[in-house]
């Protein structure tokens, strides 16, 4: 008699969450071939991986107070379907990626459902930054978490909830078919001559709170060098909504899309401008200086100016308790500011190459180089499981 396949539920809300998950249901094939099938929410790339989700996530992707206030009916709306695919086809664990808001509404529903299924927390909530009361609620709905940072555990861990350190999988990314010759040879740029590489979010908010101070930091730098090539990547949740701006500008810009590309531009870029996030690391194992900006909803940021108590938003800046890469947040986040912070890296390579060499330590501090993540956090669900049948069976 064949034994029935492991059946795991991701959960994923955001694009960061979708890589993820899309690198956990790698490493779980590979260490269970068909032994392993997938149900559960998530976006393009765990798509790719065989997952079918029942909406597109790139809705869910949602940061502010007033914009969560907006959108809570339809997150209610998800968080039932995503709980009715459980319903349907029950797993034997479920890991919940990110976003914190929708997991802990889908966490609520799955564990009405079926009290014994195995909750995993893939990515906690930044507790050390602000709001620590969330670790005492992460403890009541999930029986182990995922950190991604060393230094995530201990408050979690104190309010009784397991936590296994696994690494950043972003950390783990692979630049060695990135061709950044080739992305020149496409867009027409000699070897010579710069380019300004812009990133501008993976959230429909953070193209429109972020994207008209890019646009007009690019159209004040275009303006004083014409030999400037600007690569604007449109991540697949934003796409749509990036091309169609983009293609408004009164210069010409490559709009790349997909990984590969995407890798290739970063290699090839001269610096980034870029919104926070975990594109930013992506930056710096490319080895590309940026300039990090980002915009909030002004009662967003004026309750979240209260609560933080960190002063870096980068991960990197974060790790080497300085600003390594400037943060251009909020009233700071306007074209002029943004275009003399890039210009100044545009016109100095010292400025670059000193830039680059403290991404690269701020790189250590975080854990590159260290085991697979996808690894680590696929050995991890395994050993819940493992315990949770002994546990059963005992």
């Amino acid at each position: 008699m064949t034994a029935r396949p492991l059946t795991v539920m991701l959960v994923a809300a955001e694009a960061s969450g979708d890589d993820r998950g899309a690198g956990l249901m790698r490493a779980l094939k590979a260490k269970l071939g068909e032994g392993v099938r997938f149900v559960g929410v998530g976006g393009q790339r765990m798509r790719g991986e065989g997952l079918t989700s029942p909406f597109d996530i790139a809705e869910l992707s949602i940061f502010g107070l007033l914009e969560g206030l907006m959108a809570y009916g339809k997150v209610v709306r998800r968080a039932d379907e995503a709980a009715a695919v459980a319903a349907r086809e029950p797993p034997d664990v479920a890991v919940l990626i990110d976003s914190w808001g929708f997991t802990l509404r889908v966490a609520h529903r799955l564990r009405r459902q079926s009290p014994a299924l195995p909750l995993v927390k893939y990515v906690g909530p930044q507790v050390w930054a602000s709001r620590p009361g969330r670790a005492r609620t992460a403890a009541r709905w999930y029986d182990l978490l995922l950190t991604i940072h060393a230094f995530d555990g201990a408050a979690f861990e104190r309010e009784g909830l397991k936590t296994v350190f696994v690494g950043d999988s972003t950390l783990a990314i692979d630049f060695s078919a990135a061709d950044p010759a080739g992305l020149r040879a496409e867009i027409g740029a000699a070897p010579d001559e710069p380019i300004l590489l812009v990133l501008p979010g993976s959230r429909p908010s953070e193209i429109e709170r972020v994207m008209p101070a890019f646009e007009d930091a690019v159209h004040r730098l275009k303006a004083g060098r014409p030999d400037l090539h600007v690569v604007v990547a449109a991540a697949p949740t934003v796409a749509g909504l990036v091309k169609s701006r983009v293609a408004g500008w009164p210069h010409r810009a490559q709009v790349v899309e997909g990984d590969a590309a995407k890798r290739s531009a970063m290699k090839a870029a001269t610096v980034a401008l870029a919104c926070s996030g975990t594109v930013t690391t992506e930056l710096a194992l490319a080895g590309c200086p940026m300039v990090v900006a980002y915009r909030l909803a002004p009662v967003t940021y004026a309750v979240l100016k209260r609560l933080i108590r960190t002063k870096y938003v980068t991960l990197f800046n974060i790790a080497a308790q300085d600003f390594v890469a400037p943060e251009m947040i909020q009233a700071d986040c306007n074209g002029p500011a943004l275009a003399r912070e890039v210009a100044l890296r545009l016109d100095d390579a010292g400025l670059r190459a000193r830039q680059v060499e403290r991404q690269n330590a701020a790189l250590l501090k975080m854990g590159r180089g260290g085991p697979d993540p996808n690894e680590a956090a696929a050995s991890a669900v395994l050993d819940l499981i493992a315990r949770q049948r002994l546990s059963t069976a005992t």
